[in-house]
């Protein structure tokens, strides 16, 4: 088991259910060093998504069960196990080291 501190890393959280549903097509492109939590969350979409993104499931536990890198438009991603999905810009997963088996700080996802 991993637990760790991120470096730096701006979370912004998708409050109630049509802020999940619109995501990141709600917002502003992200930043290097910002991702978006969406909580519950099972599963995300990247329909009209006009970049690429990294998506890290998470159980309620804070543990890192999946992470997708480089998520084109138009994929719908489920990871039934996922209390929540933290979405970042492409390549921004492997440099906060979100790998399977870690466990994130409860101050990331907003607990």
């Amino acid at each position: 088991m991993t637990t760790f501190p991120p470096p730096t890393l701006k979370v912004h959280r998708a409050r109630g259910f049509a802020a999940r549903l619109a995501g990141l097509l709600a917002r502003a492109e992200l930043r290097k060093g910002e991702a978006l939590v969406l909580a519950p969350c099972r599963s995300v979409h990247t329909w009209f998504m006009p970049y690429a993104i990294d998506v890290v499931f998470v159980d309620r536990d804070r543990r890192v069960l999946a992470v997708a890198s480089d998520v084109a438009a138009w994929r719908v991603l489920v990871c039934r196990a996922a209390h929540a999905a933290l979405e970042l810009r492409a390549g921004e997963a492997a440099v906060y080291g979100f790998v399977p088996g870690a466990v994130l700080p409860p101050a990331l996802l907003g607990d």
